[in-house]
Parts: structure tokens; C-alpha cells; sequence
């Protein structure tokens, strides 16, 4: 706390017995009448002090001397800040029955205070009386006293005189200047699932705000409300919800008030789109809502994968926008219509159907196996066989060697025929032993 003495400043507190009378200084001294002398009977002397707004008035005694008595009620001091008593004094030392100041400051409640010198109409000894000084000095109103509310929601700014309140990020103050109000409108939500809540949840969630979010799925797509964790919204037990309101509307119905601490039951909405607005007022303490929010559509039929392919990934149920994939088998080429595809994938449509038919799964054929020049082809499968895995056996002519290769090749997966060594160029047969040049060869 901060003492300010503004010594000379004439424009703050009046220590006179016929009120305030400005302008007086902000600081002061009291005393008994006669101090440091004696005081006599049925004395009685008020000063009033004031201070300019935001600030307060701070009194201690230096002597204190009066008649003791039972409860003060001979002679005594009383200090008073507007309708408050702050303390009855009498005597020099305080017992069970009798307050005496010590070393005790005294600060008013506000920007005045009143002090009260009575005597009655006898002493049995001579009493001394007091002496006192005031000062006025900055209220900090941002330290609120034990048990009360904080002066601002979220921030306090104590300056000479006065105070002032400011936000967190995401809020705003309202026009009371202390109240922190929760800026959560606009949010638009347009995942297929997701979580919302009230502001701060689980803590107490901001008061004098109004909020309003909306749920935004495509067209085909239902939502569905589920309140999750704990409900406590502020209720009243004669009147249905009129403090604080959870709503929940879409195009064909409206849902609630809710409030209380009885958590709504689920909500199919059989709506795309959702408004949920909630409203609070400027009292209350309760920590809110939590709704997880998901939603379905109408189911396509389950697919079934082509005889030698598998469909990725495998759901219980495919609805609006719900896509798979068809895999083929090693050996094996997706069709459509006798047209090769590189890939597939159907989606699920808003009214339960699919956009593609099923492909084929085809297995690869790798075409009649090229003539090879002073040899022949046999084929080793069956017949003409020129599908995956079918093997064909070079051979060359009379006269001529197959150099380097065996001439065995396989039909693979990419379509080609393949040799035991990997290559997919044909053999070559070159004349050999026993073979006769002529002027022609």
C-alpha cells in the first residue's frame, strides 16, 4: 500500500468540528480538548474527515489516555466510517471489557471518518486525553478483502485515486468496467466429430456472456449430441432456468433451456446443421458443459471385394463420404469395362449408393511370347497358356547354340516375359559346331 502524504496539496480533508470545509489539507492532527493538559467533563468534540474519491483516511495514536470504564461508556473515543463503528477506545491498556488503541492504526472504510471525543460529567483522576494523526492515502482496490470477490474477473490495475480492469485474450470487459465476458461466438464447426464446451471448462465459466456455436455438416450428414463429463449450469428451483440457458436449435426443432446439474439425454438432431447458444448472467458459480458431437448419414451397401482382390479399409458401415479401396492380387490388374486402372476407390454417396461399380480383379496376360530368330517356342504350361506364372522353353534350331541363357521364361505380374536370369530381351541362337558356311550364309 502506498502512503501518500501530499504535504501542502490543499484539496482533500477537513479536521474541524463543524464539518468538512474545503479545502484542507490531506493529513492532520487530533487531540483531546485542554491535551496535553488534563480534559474535562461532559467535553464533546466530532472531526470529520474526508478524502477525495479512491482514496482513504489513516489514523493512529501517539498518547491515549482516558477514564477506563465497562464497556466505554464514560468517557471514550468512537470511530466511524459511514454507518460502520470501527472501534470504541477508552482507558490506556485494553482488558476483557474495555478497548484501548495501542499501537493499532485505524483505516476508514471509504473516503470519510468520523471520530467522536465524549467526557461525562465526572472523573475521579485526572486524565490526559489523546493525540492522534491522520493521512489520507490510495485505496489499492485491487486487493480485495479475505472472503469477497476480486475486484476485476481477470485483471486489476491500481492507480492514484482509482482503478481500473482489463482481460485475457479472448475476452472482453463489459460496460460494468469489472466483468471479463467471454467473446465465443462464430466458432463453426464443420468436422464429421468433435468436441465443444462451454468457456474455461471445467472451471466456472465466465459470467455476463452470450455464446453462440454452430455445428455446419454437409448435406446427407445427421448430427448427434452426446453431453459428456459433468453438467452444472446455474437453475433456479421455482423457475425453469432463468439465470443461465443452454440452447440447441436446427432448422426442424429446438431443444431445451437446460440447466441444473442433470445432464440432458442424447440428442439425434436428423439435422446437418446445429446451433447451440448459451447464455449467462452476472452471478454464479458452476462449472458448464462439455458436449462430443458425432454424426452418421445413410449406409451404402457393404462392398464385397472382386474374386482375387481385397478392399481396404474394412468398416462395420460406410456412410456419406466413406471411400474404399480394391486391391488386386500379385498377378492380377484391376478392370473396368476391359480397361486397365492404375488405381480404384468408390465413395459413398448421400443416398446410400455408390459411385462406381466393382472392378475386376483380371490376372495379368503377358501376350503370345515373341518368335525367336533360327528358333522355335514351346509352351511349358499348356497350350498357348500366356497368363501369370505360364513358362515357355526356347530352343534353337539345328546347328545353332543358345549362348549364355537356358531360354526358360516366365509370365510375371508387370505383364512381361521374364527369363530365369531376369532378362526380358529375347535369346540369341548363333551358329555352332557342324555348321556349313556357304558363299550364301
Amino acid at each position: 500500500m502506498r502512503l501518500l502524504l501530499f504535504l501542502g496539496l490543499l484539496w482533500g480533508a477537513a479536521a474541524t468540528s463543524s464539518g468538512p470545509q474545503w479545502p484542507k489539507p490531506m493529513f492532520g492532527r487530533l487531540a483531546s480538548p485542554g491535551f496535553p493538559g488534563t480534559y474535562g467533563n461532559n467535553e464533546e468534540q466530532r472531526w470529520t474527515l474526508t478524502a477525495p474519491p479512491g482514496y482513504r483516511l489513516r489514523l493512529y495514536f501517539t498518547h491515549f489516555h482516558l477514564e477506563p470504564s465497562y464497556l466505554c461508556e464514560y468517557d471514550f473515543v468512537k470511530l466511524s466510517s459511514g454507518t460502520k463503528v470501527l472501534a470504541t477506545l477508552c482507558g490506556w491498556e485494553s482488558t476483557d471489557t474495555e478497548q484501548a488503541p495501542g499501537n493499532t492504526t485505524f483505516y476508514s472504510r471509504g473516503s470519510s471518518l468520523d471520530v467522536t471525543f465524549c467526557s461525562d460529567y465526572s472523573n475521579e483522576k485526572p486524565f490526559t486525553g489523546f493525540e492522534a494523526f491522520y493521512s489520507a492515502e490510495d485505496i489499492d482496490e485491487c486487493q480485495a478483502p479475505p472472503g469477497e470477490a476480486p475486484t476485476c474477473d481477470h485483471h486489476c490495475h491500481n492507480y492514484l485515486g482509482g482503478f481500473y480492469c482489463s482481460c485475457r485474450a479472448g475476452y472482453a470487459l463489459h460496460q460494468n468496467k469489472r466483468t471479463c465476458s467471454a467473446q465465443c461466438s462464430g466458432q463453426v464447426f464443420t468436422a464429421r466429430s468433435g468436441v465443444l464446451s462451454s468457456p474455461e471448462y471445467p472451471k466456472p465459466y465466465p459470467k455476463l456472456s452470450s455464446c453462440a456455436y454452430s455445428i455446419h455438416l454437409e448435406e446427407g450428414f445427421s448430427v448427434i449430441l452426446d453431453f459428456v463429463e459433468s453438467f452444472d449450469v446455474e437453475t433456479h428451483p421455482e423457475s425453469h432456468c432463468p439465470y443461465d440457458s443452454l440452447k440447441i436449435q436446427t432448422d426442424k426443432e429446438e431443444y431445451g433451456p437446460f440447466c441444473g446439474k442433470t445432464s440432458p439425454r442424447r440428442i439425434e438432431t436428423k439435422s446437418n446443421t446445429v446451433t447451440i447458444t448459451f447464455v449467462t448472467d452476472q452471478s454464479g458459480d458452476h462449472a458448464g458443459w462439455k458436449i462430443h458431437y458425432t454424426s452418421t448419414a445413410q449406409p451404402c451397401p457393404d462392398p464385397t471385394a472382386p474374386p482375387n482382390g481385397h478392399i481396404s479399409p474394412v468398416q462395420a458401415k460406410y456412410i456419406l463420404k466413406d471411400r474404399f479401396f480394391v486391391f488386386c492380387e500379385t498377378g492380377y490388374e484391376l478392370l473396368q469395362g476391359n480397361l486397365p486402372l492404375k488405381s480404384f476407390a468408390a465413395v459413398c454417396q448421400k443416398d446410400g449408393s455408390w459411385d462406381r461399380p466393382m472392378p475386376e480383379c483380371s490376372i495379368v496376360d503377358c501376350g503370345p511370347p515373341d518368335d525367336l530368330p533360327n528358333g522355335q517356342v514351346e509352351y511349358i504350361t499348356g497350350p498357348e497358356v500366356t497368363t501369370y506364372k505360364a513358362v515357355t522353353q526356347y530352343r534353337c534350331n539345328e546347328f545353332y547354340v543358345m549362348r549364355k541363357d537356358d531360354g526358360k521364361y516366365v509370365c510375371e505380374a508387370d505383364g512381361f516375359w521374364t527369363s530365369s536370369k531376369g532378362e526380358k530381351s529375347l535369346p540369341v541362337c548363333e551358329p555352332g559346331n557342324g555348321y556349313i558356311y556357304t558363299r550364301d550364309s
